[in-house]
């Protein structure tokens, strides 16, 4: 049986993604799974996967078409089915699709231009348009290379992804040449400072000059919700100190025994102790809908991952009745995926509960902003050892600092204590989040 398929919503406050290009052509056999077309948004590239097998019936839009979340992008239909494609989208979605056709016809120029909104020109002496994905467009900025002096790999001889990561790392291949400065602007050393009155070597100092580097756009996207989350969700935070000590031991033991590749992090521990906490605190597993609170049935916890330029949220869905080396190992595919840009729709969207991990770095405590429409965020920082009172001596101790960042709107002081001492209380018995 035919089905549509429809441009996917990645994250709260997407409206549309660009239709970069399509995987499959009209008449290629899918099956489930099958990635049929890569979209851009402001966060990364994303793959969309066929929800069932047959063959690609129909494009309903072209390559580099930018689509409303959950418009129609394609038809997939069984081998050999006639398919009433008008009767199938039904008046809305005909309208839809016929609308997009009559665009491409009426205003072809448009169509051109929307072929990245960010399409620029090359030098003035040729005056042809350059096409390039506004991923590429995007890291062409960053690393301040010229499009025009580049080949495009994609349709039509586009610039894509790979071709800035060759051009990169061509340039990276190429021998650095030394600037050398005159000894009058060189910053001094040590012995010049102990030899030279202050006031001479300071005179002769310059120091680099500013930098203006534009927002990309997923630190833009990034910036927009932050600002969003602040200003309109009444923030409290309650901080607890955690003894890790069991933990640590039980994270050392387990390791031991595993190939590097099947590791468990602390940060799963933790993953999997606050979805089993979130069970018996609802509300605080929640989230705003205009007027009405929802409390969410299952337990989807968003991980913060650091990406380039930013940070992505990954969702471990239904952590609480999944077994610990699962989680583990759906982080690991999941972080890999985004940081080569291949992400997948259910990668990203659906969290009702988030986590952002800063261990790693070496941090004694902070506090997150809530990911907006979510009730509550999680920050963990390091597990340190630290001197620690127990029976009136003092010791040496594990310890580890967790915030929980709410909204005054749904939970209170009181409820999000005890969820902490709840969620204290399962990183302190670890060898039952392996049950």
């Amino acid at each position: 049986m035919a089905e549509i398929v429809r441009m996917p919503k990645l994250g709260f406050d997407m409206q549309e993604g660009l239709l970069v290009r399509w995987v499959k052509q009209e008449g290629d056999s899918v099956q489930k799974g099958d990635i049929l077309a890569e979209i851009e948004t402001d966060k990364a590239t994303v793959e969309v996967e066929a929800h069932g097998s047959g063959k690609l019936y129909r494009h309903l839009v072209e390559a580099d078409t930018s689509v409303p979340i959950g418009d129609p992008i394609a038809i997939v239909a069984d081998e050999g089915e006639d398919v009433n494609v008008d009767e199938l989208l039904g008046s809305s979605g005909q309208k839809e699709a016929s609308s997009s056709a009559e665009a491409k016809k009426e205003a072809p120029e448009k169509k051109e231009e929307s072929q990245t909104s960010e399409s620029v020109e090359s030098s003035s002496q040729t005056g042809e348009r350059i096409k390039a994905s506004p991923l590429a467009k995007k890291m062409a900025e960053d690393h301040q290379l010229e499009l025009a002096d580049l080949s495009g790999s994609g349709p039509g001889g586009r610039i894509v992804k790979k071709d800035i990561e060759a051009a990169l790392a061509a340039e990276k291949s190429k021998p650095v040449e030394k600037e050398v400065q005159p000894e009058a602007i060189q910053r001094p050393t040590e012995e010049k400072v102990e030899a030279l009155p202050q006031a001479i070597w300071q005179a002769d100092y310059q120091a680099p000059k500013d930098q203006s580097v534009p927002m990309n756009k997923l630190r833009q996207a990034i910036g927009r919700r932050m600002v969003e989350s602040k200003q309109q969700i009444p923030h409290f935070y309650v901080t607890s100190s955690v003894n890790v000590e069991s933990l640590m031991l039980l994270y050392k033991q387990v390791n031991g025994s595993l190939p590097k590749e099947q590791k468990i992090s602390v940060n799963d521990y933790v993953i999997k102790a606050t979805a089993l906490t979130l069970r018996s605190f609802p509300a605080i597993n929640a989230s705003i809908k205009g007027d009405s609170i929802v409390k969410h049935g299952a337990v989807h916890i968003g991980v913060a991952v650091a990406v380039e330029g930013g940070l992505l949220t990954i969702v471990v869905r239904d952590a609480d009745v999944k077994p610990i080396r699962v989680i583990s190992d759906e982080v690991k595919k999941m972080a890999a995926r985004v940081r080569d840009g291949k992400i997948k729709p259910e990668d990203v969207e659906g969290s009702t509960f988030s986590i952002s991990n800063l261990g790693m770095f070496d941090v004694e405590n902070f506090a997150a902003i809530i990911n907006p429409p979510e009730a509550a965020i999680l920050a963990v920082s390091s597990a340190q050892q630290v001197p620690v009172v127990e029976d009136d001596e003092l010791k040496i101790g594990w310890r580890m600092k967790l915030t929980l960042s709410a909204d005054h709107r749904v939970t209170d002081g009181v409820e999000a204590a005890k969820f902490m001492q709840t969620l204290s209380k399962h990183l302190e018995n670890p060898l039952r989040l392996l049950l």
